[in-house]
């Protein structure tokens, strides 16, 4: 399969993990914690990267480096999906005290500090309040972000094409 098809494909699955998110939020009422909304950035910059790889058909070099931003990108949800598991499985005594809401958090402080709190999380990235064949939310992202790491990793280290047009 060429660059262009995997980046596309790797497209398509980021926006249909964004899609769910946002239909866990609006329709099953699930409000997103500053973890999830970090791990939704990390998706959205996945999926940024692989749109640009997609319409850009990288081969050689291209495709190397669309590989590494992938791989950089995904890497950082799964840096975030990995802190909320942790959070996750604290005993209870030892989980940080909630916080506000993102939506108010960016509303009355500084740009860095929301930062800042959302990247240490916060009592309600602890709570798990959705599962699926045993894995919560962060769980499950952690799974996708790790096969777009492999994904850009085998893009960085898999052997160099040429162009259709030279291959004649």
């Amino acid at each position: 399969m060429n660059s262009r098809a995997v980046f596309f494909l790797i497209f398509l699955l980021c926006a249909g993990l964004l899609g769910v998110a946002f239909y866990m939020e609006h329709v099953m009422g699930l409000e997103p914690c500053p973890l999830c909304w970090l791990q939704r950035f990390g998706f959205m910059a996945a999926g940024l990267v692989s749109l640009l790889a997609a319409l850009h058909g990288p081969h050689g070099v291209g495709a190397r480096v669309y590989g590494v931003l992938l791989s950089v990108s995904a890497g950082a949800g799964l840096a975030m999906a990995g802190r909320q598991l942790w959070l996750q499985s604290l005993p209870a005594d030892q989980v940080p005290a909630c916080g506000p809401s993102v939506d108010y958090m960016l509303d009355v402080l500084p740009w860095m500090e929301v930062l800042t709190t959302a990247l240490k999380g916060t009592g309600d990235c602890a709570e798990v309040t959705w599962r699926f064949l045993g894995l919560s939310i962060p769980g499950w992202t952690a799974i996708f972000f790790s096969l777009l790491v492999i994904v850009g990793l085998v893009m960085l280290f898999r052997p160099p094409t040429k162009p259709e047009w030279i291959q004649g």
